[in-house]
């Protein structure tokens, strides 16, 4: 067993020579690995050899329950050549600076607005981990236990940071003999990217696609995600590939309505937001809710954004408009409009400021990170709201498993707070229709816009058993070879064979929970139903085929239920 991030977790990954596998898969290697949000929304991270060169897609930190064991980097971190970056939120980038700590010292390729961000949030995240070691360690040392040591330090932060390197999209880039990428906006974040990679080896070409994130439509600020034509291999996310977003809503009015329902009821309304990105958006909603006077007898209402992160992000938002923002963003601009600016807005820097939020009772817009409620300032805000009836704590993003903010949203009845169980006594409500990340319908357009059928395509960044329904449906429906790899799986770029097809380990964790039996049962129960789904394309692709073939395909099915409905 050898330790992954030094951070609870292990990996069973067994380190496979790579000279062995030159022989076996004759010739030098062109190969993919599996590492990360793999049968798993967070942690992204992809392992690849080609050209002579080693090099990651993503390397990003797993948050919320982390389900499965990750494998392990299959080679020294000082081996890495160059990392390629979709964007810049923490499940994708988050990792770095440990990269960094490893020994990494290669460039990291990234959109120019991903490199602006980075250097924001790889810091924060950075003081989170040495503030979180210095907690743990205060009550260890009382406890007698040995210090924790954080993941990565500010120090790890700042090199890798200096390693980024910004580009536009659309522009090809040489990054090496034998591999050029292109950065294709992907419509989910500011600078975010699908990362086309063209690999040259021994006379032969592949093109493989990762698609990061992929955007929901009309969002505000940033552009729809643009689409790709044709790829041999495609690594594609699944967040919301088992649900679609429903009917598109008028965000700024429905917002405006929760403001002045709550306000009427002498409550505040506290949106736990994602400091990049939803912040900006909710911003640009309740610009148009003031333009529009949506919300009546209460004049310029005070909106708090107590996130010193988001306040850095805003100004980068404000930075990046040209590459990035949308046709009626633009428009703002030319007539002088900020589209994230308004009166009455109050940027909240030190912690005085924050906690001086909740010592008075006007009513008030609290956006406070992290999105989760699982750290950061709302944490604060909400042991102040949450128990009261009259306010509302309102979401506007994707909650993970594990996480506070999905215990609240699913009806917890309390949450854990500073040592304290604080009642869930406000009124719950999500924002539908602000999720940046495109619903299954979105998903299967994306998956479509290939002009050509892949050769392959690998269901990744889902929950367990929705990457195995959205392979499925690809299957069903594009015809795809669609697979959902665990971490670990290894896939051979130039025969297009698989190396390894592991099964998901279960992460144990010290102290209870799930037990890894019910995973293991889980994991087999979502590849059954993915089973049974197919089965049904199968019968209905069969329909108006001879009675005799019918009967006896009728029989065999009838028989598998009679051995196993006892």
């Amino acid at each position: 067993m050898v330790e992954l991030f030094k951070n609870g977790y292990t990996s069973i990954w067994k380190q496979t020579d790579n000279d062995f596998r030159r022989k076996t898969c004759g010739g030098m290697p062109m190969r993919l690995m599996f590492i990360g949000a793999d049968h798993e929304v967070t942690g992204s991270c992809y392992y690849l050899e080609a050209a002579g060169k080693r090099f990651l897609v993503d390397y990003g930190m797993e948050q919320g329950n982390n389900v499965y064991v990750n494998a392990e980097l299959p080679c020294p971190a000082s081996d890495i050549d160059f990392v390629l970056l979709t964007h810049a939120h923490i499940d994708h980038s988050g990792m770095l600076p440990k990269l960094y700590a490893m020994g990494f010292r290669g460039p990291v390729y990234a959109t120019k607005a991903t490199a602006d961000l980075c250097d924001i949030m790889l810091r924060d995240s950075a003081h989170i981990q040495e503030f979180e070691a210095d907690w743990r360690n205060r009550k260890g040392r009382r406890a007698g236990k040995p210090d924790f040591v954080p993941p990565y330090t500010m120090a790890d932060a700042d090199g890798v940071i200096k390693q980024i390197k910004g580009y536009p999209y659309e522009q090809i880039i040489t990054v090496a003999e034998g591999i050029d990428i292109r950065f294709i906006d992907a419509g989910h974040l500011l600078g975010s990217a699908s990362i086309e990679i063209w690999l040259r080896e021994a006379g032969k070409e592949r093109k493989i696609v990762f698609s990061g994130d992929i955007g929901n439509v009309n969002q505000p600020l940033i552009r729809d995600p643009q689409y790709i034509k044709e790829a041999d291999y495609v690594v594609m996310e699944s967040t919301y590939g088992d649900r679609s977003h429903g009917e598109r809503v008028n965000c700024a009015q429905m917002l405006a309505h929760i403001i002045q329902e709550t306000f009427d009821r002498g409550g505040n309304v506290v949106i736990p937001s994602f400091a990049v990105g939803r912040t900006q958006e909710i911003l640009y909603y309740i610009r148009q809710i003031k333009e529009q006077d949506l919300v009546k007898n209460y004049g310029n209402f005070t909106v708090c954004m107590d996130s010193p992160l988001a306040n850095e992000a805003t100004e980068i938002f404000k930075n990046h408009p040209e590459e990035c923002y949308d046709e009626e963003a633009t428009e703002l601009l030319r007539k002088g409009i900020n589209p994230i600016g308004f009166s009455g807005l109050k940027a909240m820097v030190d912690v005085k400021d924050s906690k001086n939020i909740n010592e008075d009772d006007e009513r008030k817009v609290i956006i406070s990170a992290s999105g989760m409620c699982d750290a950061g300032r709302v944490k604060h805000h909400l042991k102040h709201n949450l128990w009261r009836k009259e306010c509302t704590i309102l979401f506007v993003g994707y909650q993970a498993v594990g996480t506070p903010g999905r215990a609240i949203v699913d009806g917890a009845e309390h949450i854990r707070l500073f040592g304290d169980d604080v009642a869930v006594n406000a009124s719950i409500r999500v924002l539908p229709g602000m999720s940046g990340h495109a619903d299954n319908e979105g998903l299967m357009k994306w998956a479509a816009a290939f002009e050509k059928t892949p050769q392959k395509v690998f269901v990744c960044h889902g929950e367990d058993l929705v990457t195995e329904i959205f392979a499925n449906r690809l299957r069903r429906e594009l015809g795809y070879d669609a697979y959902a790899p665990y971490s670990g799986a290894e896939f051979d770029l130039l025969s297009g064979k698989m190396l390894s097809t592991p099964v998901g380990v279960p992460v144990v964790r010290d102290g209870g929970g799930i037990k890894p039996s019910t995973l293991r049962a889980r994991s087999v129960f979502a590849r059954l139903v993915a089973a049974g789904q197919r089965l049904m394309t199968v019968i209905r692709h069969n329909e108006g085929g001879a009675n005799k073939d019918l009967a006896k395909f009728t029989d065999q099915i009838n028989a598998l239920c009679d051995k196993w409905d006892r």
